[in-house]
């Protein structure tokens, strides 16, 4: 055998050291984005059933979770508003004294170092559960609903928002929220843009924790077709010429293609979005004890990190943080 050439891989996996020393990609606490469901009233810590761990809790349990964010040394978080009253045009979402609204100006008070990612959209705030308004033929209206999403994103700047996140997939979205942020004196708030949104069947429960299923029909007309690859360049493409600062694609596990098409395509920070579904059947395999949940979820996160994401907002981020801190 000592005759024949070959390379010998195996000598950097012999020992766990040595594969560590090797080891290409990482996941830290600084690349986890955690997403927070504030709702109205009191005394409010509810768990969402589908999604094992992830609560929706009011104001007065908000400092308690940033707390334990920060301790965890999980340093972004990404806010999402469920409000008591919904109407068809969602004027919770750009109120200034939105369930939103309050969150950002209570962290930002208590927790100033916490950076605040505004979801910047209109379906949990509306009472039909569409990303903006009707048209008389029922089909969503891109261009009379800019204007609102223009409104919501200045009154989460105003309101402290570090980072605006746009994630209905309106055309012009990002333009037109540049515009107004500029206009209203935040030209140094950037947009981390949903430039890549799949119409997904990962985000039922998301839809449970946020309250915001459609009433009627569905986000497709909207939303990128699952089957669809080179539409993604296009849609990136059109983000970056408006002015993103950042790109998400969402979902990650069954789009890490797409995560490396777009990461090879632009040199934005790309933020990989590992969604409630994505969570759920991890959690509910590792509830039946099929899997070893701590292995497949760094695994999976890993992997995001291989494609291409320099970010990831995940509902794994606190367990991942512990993980961190005790090895």
């Amino acid at each position: 055998m000592h005759d024949l050439n070959f390379n010998r891989h195996r000598r950097l996996r012999t020992s766990n050291a040595m594969r560590e020393l090797v080891r290409e990609n990482h996941i830290t606490t600084s690349d986890l984005i955690y997403p927070l469901f504030v709702v109205e009233g009191e005394q409010v810590r509810t768990e969402v059933s589908s999604m094992p761990g992830v609560f929706q809790v009011s104001l007065d349990y908000l400092d308690q979770e940033i707390s334990e964010l920060e301790q965890l040394g999980i340093r972004s978080v990404l806010l999402f508003g469920i409000p008591k009253e919904k109407d068809e045009e969602g004027t919770q979402a750009y109120c200034e004294t939105g369930i939103v609204q309050q969150s950002l100006k209570q962290i930002k008070a208590n927790f100033p170092s916490m950076v605040t990612i505004a979801d910047t959209c209109l379906c949990e705030y509306t009472s039909h559960g569409h990303c903006g308004l009707i048209h008389a033929d029922g089909h969503v209206d891109n261009d009379k609903s800019l204007p609102l999403h223009v409104q919501t994103a200045i009154s989460q700047a105003k309101a402290g928002a570090d980072i605006i996140a746009p994630s209905s997939m309106m055309d012009g979205f990002v333009a037109a929220i540049r515009k107004g942020l500029d206009e209203a004196g935040f030209q140094q708030t950037p947009i981390m843009s949903y430039a890549v949104k799949y119409a997904s069947a990962f985000y039922g429960p998301f839809r449970d924790a946020a309250e915001s299923a459609p009433q009627f029909g569905d986000r497709k007309q909207y939303q990128m077709d699952p089957a669809n690859r080179r539409e993604a360049f296009r849609e990136a493409a059109s983000d970056v010429e408006q002015g993103a600062d950042f790109l998400i694609v969402k979902p990650s596990l069954a789009y890490m293609d797409i995560i490396r098409d777009v990461k090879e395509r632009h040199d934005l920070p790309m933020v990989a979005y590992n969604v409630s579904g994505e969570y759920s059947m991890v959690k509910a395999a590792a509830q039946n004890g099929w899997i070893d949940e701590k292995a497949i979820v760094l695994e999976t996160l890993t992997a995001m990190k291989r494609a291409g994401a320099d970010l990831i907002i995940t509902y794994h981020a606190k367990d991942v943080a512990n993980w961190i801190q005790q090895s």
